[in-house]
């Protein structure tokens, strides 16, 4: 296997170094962190070098078909019953799971926030989590959850698992350190990550900075896997190869640490005398990557019209119905505009998918003002959207040569299901009481006369 290296800097004791990830979606790896920590043609020997014990992380049914079953063995110093022992109840406030009918007074509506306001002093990530909207319900594993984050403290000997869904994590503003039960990813803004459901994680900061922001989709469905690619063909969009899986990395640490446990919409806490963080080797294919939006290759239109904003997806959580997503992530990169004759920004419609919205970096082509870096955007399903007056103005009118749409990316949680509101999405300060303003400017231009207007 390929391995691939990224320079990186801890933030603590100014150390560079390098950090290595495999390449590949959905590949059967194997990695180790000492030599001979990996059996080889077995599982699970009677025993491990190292003195290692043998686990299995299952994140399908043992029965699934192959081409949907997924299992790492892991070898590390404690298995994992010795990482939770006995649980309390725990609460994280702001972190809501489906199906969530908070009382607020807000009422349906198309909406639009500026970014969250500032963390408190030493708030961590988990702390640091706001949930917009939920759709679905997490116990029946159908459905997401759209959250924001901003923090601005590390996991030290906090440590935490999502029995409810995977986390997929789209940093906007700081870089942050992700360590992994399977190993470290260091994930900068114009980068993703995922971390699979029940994978042990912390969170920590890189570089320097006040607040590290970003957003969250929590899929409590059936995990993220690339879209078929239909007429397209073998290539574009997300290449598997740009895909990037840490290798294996463990903390042997012996102090007193506190494991975080979500399940089932809610939390508990253990106390453990160690770090959970223990895998030394590792193989299978049940593992959190990351992947650089900026490898993405768009397809677009040639000649004329403006297409479905589906050639876009970069991960798709497939539902129980054929082309009917629990939730794609897609995203709105730096791309040549050329069609003729066209209305190149994404056109006014209404849609039964549900579209949660954020803007990473730059402006995004059908707002001309309002949506900034940080913000986010609810248009829920059936309720009508698109270009603001200005954007329509300049799309209706520009002279229409090849234009370079640059230094831009928003991304979208498209869910089949309706995102119900949270009572802090419904009250926060920065939601945009004026939004609905952008589009007073569309008057009538019908006059009954023959001929474009």
């Amino acid at each position: 296997m390929l391995e691939r290296t990224e320079r990186t800097t801890d933030r603590t004791t100014g150390a560079t170094g390098t950090i290595r990830y495999m390449p590949g979606f959905g590949n059967d790896f194997e990695t180790e962190a000492l030599p001979g920590a990996l059996p080889q043609g077995q599982n699970s020997p009677q025993k491990c070098n190292y003195g290692l014990y043998a686990e299995q992380l299952s994140g399908s049914p043992f029965t699934a078909p192959r081409g949907t079953n997924e299992r790492s063995w892991l070898y590390r110093i404690r298995p994992s019953v010795r990482h939770t022992r006995r649980f309390s109840n725990s609460a994280y406030p702001y972190w809501k799971s489906a199906p969530c009918l908070d009382d607020h007074a807000l009422p349906l509506g198309q909406l639009r926030w500026d970014p969250l306001p500032a963390p408190a002093p030493a708030t961590t990530f988990l702390d640091g989590i706001r949930t917009m909207t939920t759709g679905g319900d997490a116990l029946t594993q159908v459905g997401m959850a759209a959250h924001a984050y901003a923090f601005d403290a590390d996991m030290v000997d906090d440590y935490s698992f999502n029995a409810d869904g995977e986390l997929l994590v789209v940093p906007q503003l700081g870089t942050i350190r992700v360590f992994t039960e399977m190993g470290v990813m260091d994930v900068e803004p114009l980068e993703i990550c995922l971390i699979p459901r029940g994978m042990m994680f912390k969170v920590s900061r890189l570089g320097e900075g006040d607040v590290w922001r970003g957003y969250i989709c929590e899929n409590y469905g059936a995990k993220f896997t690339l879209p078929d690619r239909g007429p397209i063909g073998a290539n574009c969009l997300a290449n598997p190869r740009d895909f990037k899986t840490p290798v294996a990395a463990y903390e042997d640490k012996e102090t007193p640490c506190r494991v975080h446990v979500k399940w089932c919409g809610r939390f508990y806490v253990t106390e453990i005398g160690h770090s959970p963080l223990d895998v030394v080797a590792w193989h299978g294919n049940y593992t959190p990557f990351k992947y650089d939006l900026r490898t993405f290759s768009p397809v677009g239109a040639l000649l004329f019209d403006h297409p479905d904003p589906s050639i876009f997806t970069v991960l798709t959580a497939p539902s129980g119905e054929e082309g009917t997503a629990n939730v794609d992530f897609v995203i709105f990169p730096p791309r040549w505009m050329v069609a003729e004759h066209t209305f190149r920004p994404p056109w006014y419609h209404r849609n039964i998918m549900s579209e949660f919205m954020g803007l990473i970096h730059g402006q995004y082509d059908a707002k001309e003002k309002g949506f900034v870096p940080g913000g986010m955007s609810l248009h829920n399903m059936m309720l009508p959207h698109g270009p603001d007056a200005s954007g329509f103005e300049k799309a209706s009118n520009v002279e229409l040569k090849p234009v370079k749409l640059d230094h831009t990316m928003a991304f979208m949680f498209e869910t089949r299901f309706p995102q119900q509101l949270t009572k802090f999405a419904a009250e926060v300060e920065t939601l945009q009481e004026d939004y609905l303003e952008c589009w007073d400017g569309l008057e009538r231009r019908f006059d009954g006369t023959p001929g474009i207007k």
